[in-house]
């Protein structure tokens, strides 16, 4: 089912689009085209979408209906748009343009290269400590097989009483335990997608989730993230609309834009999937990263009350993303069925691992507010500095997680990407984070690295930027693992 925007949610997305730059000398029908067109090369405005009927339009923004009929005319022609009779007109883009977000490569570490394509951190000290004590509550284990498919109980016992830390009380049989958060998507979406079946996604979204989505053939439809965090309206008329199998979001500190989903918003949303009987998968993989002492809304699955919330988190971005270790909470009946799709793959996490992380989060009051402090230095050397060498680009800034969300001053994230590349600095694209080649005037770039690194790897990007014009076309190289 094609979702369809009516008058008043375009007009939203549009805003003072007479205001934009080049609007005035144009005539009004050719702005309003391309404003169309900047909010689909942006994510902001899905591909598949079905626009308002003309008069609808013309009414909501208080123009002549000649005027909208020449603009639709104009995105016709230039491919973003199609339409048929009595059928409407929907959102598309131009034959050729695609970008395919599935195809990621491992890179061979490079020291001397400043790598912005992941936002992680580096293991904190405690590592250390925590995996000599590990060691040393092995031997309980070894007597046995050593397969716990769901997690060993004294992980899954910390990983619920995290849970009812933040006022939602879990049972350890509601824990499974698997090789990551990544690991932990892949099992719901096995378990809850078929082929074929449509999946709702916020866009921008996490790349390695458009990755397994593509892999297990699932029918992406998106909900494009306005600059401010979600509209309701929105949100809400494209899952009612759409009615998909699984929606995916990240409610906590978006990646990449770093949005918090406000309290009200997270009722509605279980509200509603409970209504379109959709299964709603909710990645807390920065939910212990806020970095302003702000108080954090009630988690997601604390207003479900049928059944619908799969919640999914994991070591990586407050820890370390080399322990791969994840989890997801679920009904209990859920969770034995999670297991049972498991035992087709890995049958089980490894035993050391997992006592690792049992270690570290009983020393979590002692690393988790310094990573938040670390983070938040690191991420106002970050906003001082592409201020001072990028004054064109907008931006939040994000008041926790990982990364920072930069409109650019033209489409060129691609293009930039490849061209400080050669100057040592590896960047994930805007493109990587949305499909079929949208997303082409913003960047992520996470501040998980040194503050001294992100000044330099700042230096560079200015310089590739004000050189892309006059440069020579680069050569192709794999891109790197996104995180």
């Amino acid at each position: 089912m094609i979702a369809t925007l009516r008058g008043n949610q375009l007009a939203r997305l549009l805003g003072h689009w007479h205001a934009l730059p080049g609007r005035r000398r144009s005539p009004e029908y050719a702005a309003l085209a391309g404003a169309v067109r900047g909010l689909l090369a942006d994510g902001r405005l899905p591909l598949g979408v079905r626009l308002p009927a003309e008069r609808e339009l013309a009414d909501t923004l208080r123009i002549s209906r000649t005027t909208v009929s020449a603009a639709y005319r104009e995105l016709r022609e230039s491919g973003h748009l199609t339409s048929r009779r009595g059928a409407g007109s929907w959102t598309t883009l131009p034959a050729g343009h695609r970008v395919d977000t599935s195809g990621l490569w491992t890179a061979e570490e490079d020291r001397d290269v400043i790598d912005l394509g992941s936002a992680v951190l580096a293991a904190p000290p405690q590592l250390q400590e925590a995996g000599r004590a590990a060691v040393d509550e092995l031997s309980r284990y070894t007597s046995s097989a050593g397969y716990h498919p769901t997690g060993i109980p004294e992980l899954r016992e910390a990983v619920a009483a995290g849970y009812a830390a933040r006022g939602l009380s879990t049972s350890p049989e509601q824990i499974m335990v698997t090789s990551g958060v990544q690991h932990a998507f892949d099992l719901v979406i096995r378990l809850l997608v078929a082929p074929g079946q449509p999946v709702l996604v916020e866009s921008p979204t996490y790349p390695n989730a458009l990755a397994g989505l593509t892999g297990r053939r699932a029918r992406i439809v998106t909900y494009g993230l306005p600059d401010g965090g979600w509209d309701p309206e929105l949100l809400l008329g494209t899952l009612r609309q759409a009615r998909p199998r699984v929606a995916y979001v990240v409610p906590e500190f978006q990646n990449p834009t770093g949005h918090l989903m406000p309290e009200p918003l997270r009722a509605a949303l279980v509200a509603a999937v409970h209504g379109t009987g959709t299964d709603l998968v909710v990645d807390e993989s920065f939910v212990d990263l806020p970095l302003d002492g702000q108080q954090m809304p009630a988690p997601v699955a604390s207003f479900d009350r049928h059944a619908r919330v799969l919640s999914i988190g994991g070591m990586s971005k407050p820890y370390w993303g080399g322990l791969r270790v994840g989890w997801i909470r679920a009904p209990a009946p859920v969770v034995q069925r999670l297991a049972a799709v498991r035992a087709g793959m890995d049958m089980a996490s490894p035993v050391l691992e997992q006592l690792v992380a049992v270690q570290l989060l009983r020393r979590a009051a002692e690393i988790v507010p310094a990573r938040r402090a670390e983070l938040a230095a690191r991420r106002d050397a970050l906003v001082a500095t592409v201020r001072m060498e990028l004054p064109d680009w907008r931006f939040t800034v994000p008041a926790g997680g990982v990364s920072l969300w930069a409109e650019l001053d033209g489409p060129v994230s691609s293009a930039l990407a490849r061209a400080v590349a050669e100057l040592g600095v590896r960047l994930a694209p805007g493109p990587r984070f949305g499909v079929d080649g949208t997303l082409e005037r913003f960047l992520r770039l996470p501040f998980t690295l040194p503050a001294a690194d992100l000044t330099e790897a700042v230096h560079r990007i200015a310089a590739a930027r004000y050189d892309i014009e006059r440069s020579h076309r680069p050569s192709w190289t794999e891109p790197a693992i996104i995180a």
